[in-house]
Parts: C-alpha cells; structure tokens; sequence
C-alpha cells in the first residue's frame, strides 16, 4: 500500500516540476523609413527588424503579418469579419479603394531570405532564413516595401471620395 501511496504522489506532482516552462518572449526591435505620396495615397519605405530568439527552439523561419493585404480583395479575414458585423461597404468597394503591400525583399544579415504565402491568409508570409536561428541568437532583416494605402474602411487608411451607401 505504501509503495501505491508513493507512486500516485509521484505521478501527480512529478509531471507539474518537470515538465514547467520557463516564460520567454521573442525580442523585436524596427526602425522605418518612409515617405507618403498623398496623390497617389501609396507608401514607399525600408524597414529593419532586429529580432532576438528568447525561445528555446532553433528557429527556421519567422511568421510576419503583411497587414495591408487584409485590404487586398473580398476573400479575407477582414472582409469576412466586416461583413459577419453586418458591413458591406468594403466587400462592394471597387479595386481603387482597396490596398495591398508588396515588393518585400528580405534579407537576414545581409543573405537572401526566401518568402512563402500562407496558406490560408494572404496578409501573413513565412520568411525562411537563410541560416539557422539558435536560441539566444539575433538576426537583422531588411526589406524594401510599396504600400497602397486602402480607404480608411477601419484602423486606418486614406480619405478617398465618399463611398456609396449600400
């Protein structure tokens, strides 16, 4: 009996010392660089990510959000989101009110960093690395962007000519 009292101790609180871990949260610092061209309601600019990996895990590759693409078409999370609340003003907006965000290059301490779509949200991208990221390491990404700003649908935006009531 005693040896099955011993056991069932173990076995509850073993689990709940061992398999604790310690809290940790990636590091990113940024610095942007950009100019407006109102006329044309677009974004040219640089961005520099410094990110640190405080995770315990070699990292391969990093998610990133591309939030302007959540602007680009009808099928997004964001139209979705927007039409569940009962607004139809973007998904009937025409391709000039919309935005987008492209001509990302990155590059991870100065080497070639490849890009992949998600699979499922065109405003999230994978940027793979080109090498390895251990734990404790630190890596700087670099692109060029071009943002085409949308109309200010929500959160941001520019002020076009008033949409039409739907």
């Amino acid at each position: 009996m005693k040896k099955l009292l011993v056991f069932l101790l173990l076995a509850f609180t073993v689990p709940l010392t061992t398999h604790a871990q310690q809290y940790w949260q990636q590091k990113v610092d940024y610095h942007i660089d950009v100019t407006l061209d109102d006329s044309d309601k677009t974004l040219d600019g640089s961005i520099s990510i410094h990110y640190i990996n405080n995770s315990p895990d070699t990292l391969s590759f990093i998610w990133m959000h591309c939030w302007p693409n959540a602007y680009k078409n009808d099928r997004t999370a964001f139209s979705e989101q927007l039409l569940g609340n009962g607004r139809t003003d973007f998904y009937f907006s025409n391709r000039e009110q919309r935005g987008y965000i492209n001509r990302l290059n990155f590059q991870a301490d100065g080497l070639e960093a490849k890009m992949e779509d998600h699979p499922q949200y065109i405003d999230i991208i994978k940027v793979v690395l080109p090498r390895p990221l251990p734990p404790g390491g630190q890596t700087t990404l670099n692109t060029l962007f071009h943002v085409k700003l949308p109309f200010n649908f929500y959160r941001g935006g520019a002020r076009y000519q008033q949409l039409p009531q739907f």
